[in-house]
């Protein structure tokens, strides 16, 4: 099975889906990430990632064009923007949003390094819980 985790920017919680199901999850399929515009990849998302010693040289920021050769099955929407604006898909693709909320903006205010990396783990850790429930 394909899945694909499409949010706006494909910088952070859509990474950390196709990371986490590929690391965790990678007997039941492969996962992709996209988003509706590349916004490059979050140092914090990919230090929360590396933290639980997933490779990181497959992530890249990347759109739905990027990846028009691949079919997917299930396309998860992890934001209310990628869900409002997500396009139509060729085939059985079922689409099912799976709102987390957005570290980057989350932080936004906050100082303390270490503050910045709990919510990035906080949101890591939420979308881990998701694909466990749904997956394992």
């Amino acid at each position: 099975m394909n899945i694909l985790f499409l949010c706006t920017g494909n910088s952070c919680r859509s990474q950390m889906g196709e990371a986490l199901f590929n690391h965790f999850c990678g007997d039941k399929g492969k996962a992709y990430s996209a988003g509706i515009e590349k916004h490059g990849l979050d140092p914090y998302a990919m230090k929360v990632l590396e933290e639980l010693g997933i490779d990181l040289s497959p992530l890249y920021s990347k759109t739905l064009d990027d990846l028009s050769d691949v079919s997917f099955e299930l396309v998860i929407t992890v934001c209310g923007h990628a869900h409002e604006t997500c396009p139509r898909f060729p085939g059985e693709a079922r689409v099912e949003h799976h709102p987390f909320e957005d570290p980057p903006r989350l932080i936004q205010g906050i100082e303390d390094e270490e503050e910045k990396l709990k919510v990035f783990r906080r949101v890591r850790d939420e979308i881990l819980h998701f694909l466990q429930q749904q997956f394992i």
